[in-house]
């Protein structure tokens, strides 16, 4: 057993002896014990408190390896140094250390996407209890996780780290992962605050958006987060909304997350980007990260010249020393290094089977029966993709690649197509590791969005052996993506050429054959689907699965597992059908001006589907789409005021021949105003659980008046409009199976804050299109 530093705090009043003791317990602390502290602190410790600093410093008795940085300590009143670690799909440590005879690792959750496609709030809690019981167990105060920002458009490279282009969906999903959490003694970090939506230009980026725009989509989900959760801390984003950094933004941190919202905790920058120092102190942010001597300076100066004021500076030392006080290096945590791997990895399984999506099974082919010999195609089969680089690289023990998964789920694969590939995927490593630095080989990394696959044009009749001497076949697509860049359109939203001949060859030649074809799809996020879609005979998205990747698709395959995920944005035919492509960053844009320096929200509140609906647009597949082994009824609904909430309760039956979960997806079409309104919008949901044949269960879904509102930009308050509005309880955003009306009588109103108002003017879009 480790133990980390029990610090003592040794001031003049005994009442606040116990706030820095290190029994074991929860501190107890208050204001006044804060207050004291604060008067016996220097200018210059007030400084430090606020920057962080390396593993290196003295006093920073209790190092994570590999950790992302560490509050300043101060010895003298016991004051310990508190850690941070990355974490969107697990905690990220450095595992082998010299002199270290173990290696420390942590587990690999599927990707945050996958998480909000199992649409399940009960397991984003159990994932965020395994994260933070991993984090006790090497030390680690606080999880930088969740992100929530917006699936604004396709391309962003960082979509993978978010949970959809809805923000009730990003918002109830990261609530109950950050309580989770936070119910191990652990910290969680809200992020990125926010319209951290595209990685081209990031740290400079201007989003121009309207006031209804970030009120209703960018903040929301934060929103949700802040009241049904409280994180202990927020993390800002780099860019700036209307001309300002975020984390310089007093009407963003100070009106409105502050004031608006009540929020208690620590404001938090996002790493390594210095910006003016007095002016994020002024706007509201605690702690700079990771931290350097010019940022200590600066604070000293801007008090002593006045630019920041004692009561500024003394309220983020106090957010600092509360954040401290809650962790569990001030209690004296007795860590181990030996969370239960085992156990989260059956968990990471169970969350990579429930939140994938079966888009398509003609004929229910999918199961497939155990013992089948399967031609498997495509090289992420044998390389298979875990997860997204950047801080979401988890130090794993392992990853289960598809191919190996289906072995041990009891199939047999075509030995050929194994060898094959096996050597094609070892000989793309053996060039990255001989030219590192050569951009001939980018499109052959697997850190990278595009992977390469083997062109089989050159080897066409494999195909037709396999197609005599398999039983089905089997192609994996891959997709990578992580931070600093965003995704590109050609070979990575659209298919590559090589990909179009396997799926449309394979297809053809087993067909020919009286065989069957499947797609699995092992990638970050949206591609382009309309041109291939009905090549196979099924398509099953997998998304990022985590370490357990091909023991979870295999469960999915076998029938195992019944998939019950749905998708947590919408799949377009085309690009360019998407509103915010007009203004998103391309590969081979000019790096400054327009989609670069700023970005304009033309699309304004029509993300995803709220467009797609409200336009009647055509898609692939819809928002909240997907399908099961199995089928399910939903009953009559009803509602039923409670105080100040509505109740809705309608009973879903399992009425197919397996064993299954169904989401219920609750949709509001609002009366049409002189705000113009989506057609529908997502404002709760609720899953069964597994329901064998016959089975039925009542959903509850719970919504307030509030959730019902509209920003009404003109007055500067939410309005919920007197009139009918129309629940529909659906098993996608285009699939309702019931309705219920719903009249309000009088309008209400909740006033906020004329801020964040565009400097710049934005043509919005508006209904009808002309």
């Amino acid at each position: 057993m480790h133990k980390a530093i029990i610090p003592l705090l040794y001031v003049l009043i005994f009442s606040v002896s116990n706030l820095f003791a290190g029994n074991g317990s929860k501190p107890h602390y208050n204001d006044k014990d804060i207050n004291h502290i604060v008067s016996q602190l220097t200018l210059e410790q007030k400084a430090r408190l606020l920057v962080g600093c390396p593993g290196s410093d003295k006093g920073v008795s209790h190092i994570v390896a590999g950790s992302a940085g560490y509050t300043f300590p101060i010895d003298s009143l016991g004051i310990p140094s508190i850690n941070l670690a990355d974490g969107p799909v697990g905690v990220r440590i450095t595992p082998v250390l010299p002199n270290k005879p173990y290696t420390s690792y942590c587990t690999c959750f599927p990707s945050t996407t996958a998480l909000a496609a199992t649409w399940n709030k009960d397991i984003a809690r159990l994932e965020g209890n395994a994260i933070g019981d991993e984090a006790l167990a090497y030390g680690v105060d606080i999880v930088l996780t969740p992100g929530i920002n917006i699936m604004r458009n396709p391309l962003c490279g960082r979509n993978f780290e978010y949970f959809s282009e809805d923000p009730y969906l990003s918002g109830i999903m990261g609530a109950a992962m950050i309580n989770g959490i936070q119910d191990k003694g652990i910290g969680a970090s809200l992020k990125h605050f926010i319209a951290n939506n595209q990685q081209t230009g990031k740290l400079y980026n201007d989003a121009r958006i309207s006031q209804r725009a970030i009120r209703e989509i960018y903040l929301k989900g934060f929103e949700i987060c802040i009241k049904n959760s409280d994180p202990w801390t927020v993390m800002g984003s780099y860019n700036k909304i209307g001309g300002q950094y975020t984390q310089a933004n007093p009407e963003l941190l100070r009106t409105i997350l502050r004031n608006e919202w009540n929020y208690n905790g620590l404001i938090v920058t996002d790493w390594y980007k210095k910006r003016d120092t007095a002016d994020q102190l002024n706007g509201g942010t605690d702690l700079m990260m990771p931290g350097e001597q010019s940022q200590v300076d600066e604070i000293i100066a801007g008090v002593k010249n006045g630019r920041i004021s004692e009561t500024t500076l003394n309220k983020s030392v106090k957010y600092v020393l509360k954040l401290i006080s809650k962790s569990i290096s001030n209690k004296g945590w007795e860590y181990n290094e030996a969370p239960d791997l085992a156990a989260n990895a059956a968990l990471a399984r169970r969350i990579a089977t429930e939140g994938m999506v079966l888009l398509k099974n003609d004929r229910s082919f999918l199961p497939i029966s155990q013992g089948a010999k399967i031609a498997l195609f495509g090289a992420t089969a044998y390389k298979s993709i875990a997860g997204g680089t950047g801080s979401s690289n988890v130090n794993k023990a392992h990853i289960t690649d598809i191919s190996t998964g289906l072995e041990k789920g009891g199939y047999t694969l075509s030995n050929r197509l194994k060898g094959l590939y096996t050597k094609f995927v070892e000989f793309q490593n053996d060039l990255l590791d001989k030219h590192p630095e050569s951009t001939d080989w980018e499109k052959l990394s697997y850190n990278r969005t595009v992977i390469a696959e083997m062109d089989l044009s050159k080897a066409e009749s494999i195909i037709g052996q396999e197609a005599k001497n398999s039983d089905i076949a089997l192609i994996v697509i891959g997709r990578g993506s992580g931070e600093e860049s965003d995704r590109r359109l050609e070979g990575d939203f659209y298919l590559t050429p090589e990909e179009k001949f396997m799926i449309e060859n394979v297809s053809s030649q087993f067909h020919a054959a009286g065989k069957k074809v499947a797609v699995v799809m092992n990638v970050c996020g949206v591609m382009e689907m309309n041109s291939w879609k009905d090549e196979p005979d099924a398509i099953l998205l997998a998304w990022f699965p985590g370490q357990e990747c091909g023991d979870a698709i295999a469960d999915v395959i076998s029938g195992k597992a019944n998939p019950s995920g749905k998708l947590p944005m919408t799949f377009p035919i085309d690009y360019f059908d998407i509103p915010s492509s007009r203004n998103f960053p391309m590969v081979g844009e000019t790096k400054s001006g327009k989609n670069f320096d700023y970005t304009n929200y033309e699309e304004d509140i029509w993300v995803g589907y709220r467009y797609f609906n409200t336009a009647n647009k055509a898609i692939v597949y819809p928002f909240g789409y997907g399908l099961s082994y199995t089928n399910f009824s939903f009953g009559k609904p009803k509602l039923e005021r409670k105080n100040e909430k509505w109740v809705a309760t309608i009973q879903i039956t399992n009425t197919g021949n397996v064993s299954g979960k169904e989401t219920v997806q609750l949709y509001i079409s609002a009366p049409q105003t002189s705000i113009q309104k989506p057609s529908v919008e997502l404002k709760t949901f609720g899953k069964t659980r597994e329901l064998k044949p016959g089975e039925s269960e009542t959903v509850k879904l719970e919504f307030t008046d509030y959730d019902l509102a509209s920003f009404d930009e003109a007055n500067s308050q939410w309005l919920t409009s007197k009139g009918e509005y129309t629940l529909s309880f659906g098993a996608s955003s285009k699939d309702f199976r019931a309705t219920l009306p719903l009249n309000i009588s009088k309008n209400r109103t909740w006033k906020v804050n004329n801020v964040l108002r565009p400097v710049e003017k934005i043509n919005v879009m508006k209904f009808p299109l002309k």
